[in-house]
């Protein structure tokens, strides 16, 4: 590799990060000035060079796959916001809430904490304990029959394609899970 190149990514490891901070920047000063175009690049290029220790390696992303997760839990969360309105407006002996061990398919961190943070976001749900040594997430549902299909519809859902966002591959003991 040129020196240039590996000068630019270390300029510019994480450009996505350096243009929502920039973009962020300007909208917080409700301005398209110059002088705030310029410091929210320079802001935009310092703070991840700063917190470079913090962000870890940069993971490829099949952008078309996230995009399709992003929907599918867009999607969820309203139709979870409905199940759990009715439930809340009607009457208490409808609840069954039930703790669900949803099993981890692989130990990368990303996958996991993006996991982990989709069950929470999705209404009805909380990600309570994610456990990577004995490879589960202990999830609380406010309304649950059936753990074992909450879990595997969890792990369908979600799970498997944050696998496939992050080219992360199975290893086969824990296909069986």
């Amino acid at each position: 590799m040129t020196t240039s190149v590996q000068t630019q990514r270390k300029w510019f490891s994480h450009p996505i990060l350096s243009g929502f901070i920039a973009l962020s920047w300007m909208a917080l000063m409700h301005s398209v000035e110059i002088f705030h175009l310029v410091a929210g690049i320079c802001i935009g290029v310092v703070i991840p060079r700063l917190i470079q220790p913090f962000l870890g390696e940069r993971h490829r992303v099949n952008w078309w796959q996230a995009l399709r997760l992003s929907g599918i839990v867009l999607w969820d969360i309203v139709l979870s916001n409905i199940v759990v309105a009715r439930l809340v407006l009607g009457k208490i002996h409808n609840m069954h809430p039930m703790w669900i061990r949803v099993p981890l398919a692989s130990s990368h961190p990303t996958v996991n904490a993006l996991f982990a943070m989709i069950i929470t976001t999705t209404p009805g749900t909380v990600s309570a304990v994610v456990d990577e040594q004995r490879g589960l997430i202990l999830v609380h549902a406010l309304n649950c029959d059936d753990a074992h299909a909450a879990a595997l519809d969890m792990k369908q859902r979600y799970e498997s394609a944050l696998l496939q966002i992050f080219a992360v591959a199975i290893p086969a003991e824990q296909e069986q899970r």
